[in-house]
Formats: C-alpha cells, structure tokens, sequence
C-alpha cells in the first residue's frame, strides 16, 4: 500500500456511505471474511457496558439479507464519520482506527431531520493482502435511547 492512512479513512467513509445507500453487498464486500462487529453501550445504572450485538461476517451477511423482511422505520439514515486516529502497525499489517460517527435521520413524511445517534467506531483494518478490510468494528454507542430503529447496522 502506498499510503495506508488515505486507504484506511477511506475505508471507514466507504462503510458508511454503503450503508447509507443500503448497498449491503458492497458493505459486506468491504469486510475481510474474519470479520466481527459488536455494538455496545455503557449503562450507569449496571456500571458496566451492554452488548447489543455481537455477530462475525456471517451473521452479519445473513442479517442483512432479512432487513427487507422486516417491519422497520423506513426513514433514511446519514452516517457523518469523522477518522480521529489510525495507529498503523508495519509488521502485522493492521491499524486500529478510531472514529465519532453522528447518525441522522430524515422521516420520509416530512422530511424532518434529527440527530439519531453518537458513538465512536473502534475498528481493526487487515491490509496483508494489499488492500484495507474491516477486520473488525466495535460501535460504542453513547445514545441508549434510539426509539423506533433500524436493522441496518452502525
């Protein structure tokens, strides 16, 4: 990789801007086949973080294929990622990234926006095969209260 840094922001803008279009096969095709995504949010009230999600590629894979499926709020979804950090390790090809992500939703009978969600996306990038792949994210929501969500990942 000739510039690993602009590969791998460009990765994390990707996933986003894929789920946004609701193009779950180029999502997924931007996750290395070892991948792992775990959704987590810290309860005061337990003093300790919740999982909300925990699934490899296929679950992942096999979740998305059901989204049609589902009864959901079909309002649509913008993913605002903002790459603070990549720590790039030079021998074992991966870099951990870290990100803010806002989330904002647009009710399709209006057309109102509001800010659905913060966290911080905690990702592990694989470039041994000489292109970036999600090896793995960890979405640390900050918003617990979400309402009528949505199937599609973070």
């Amino acid at each position: 990789m000739k510039n690993p840094d602009k590969e791998i922001s460009q990765l994390v803008y990707n996933s986003c801007l894929k789920l946004d279009e609701l193009d779950f096969d180029g999502y997924l095709s931007l996750c290395s086949p070892r991948y792992r995504y775990r959704i987590v949010a810290y309860s005061p009230e337990l003093r300790k973080d919740m999982v909300w999600q925990d699934v490899d590629r296929e679950a992942m894979h096999h979740h998305l294929d059901l989204v049609p499926k589902h009864v959901r709020d079909l309002s649509t979804f913008a993913r605002f990622p903002t790459v603070y950090s990549i720590d790039y390790d030079e021998g074992s090809k991966q870099a951990r990234v870290l990100s803010g992500l806002q989330v904002f939703k647009t009710k399709l009978d209006g057309g109102e926006t509001h800010l659905y969600a913060v966290c911080r996306l905690h990702d592990v990038v694989d470039c041994s095969n000489g292109e970036a792949q999600l090896l793995s994210r960890d979405v640390h929501l900050q918003t617990r209260q979400l309402g009528t969500g949505t199937q599609i990942p973070f």
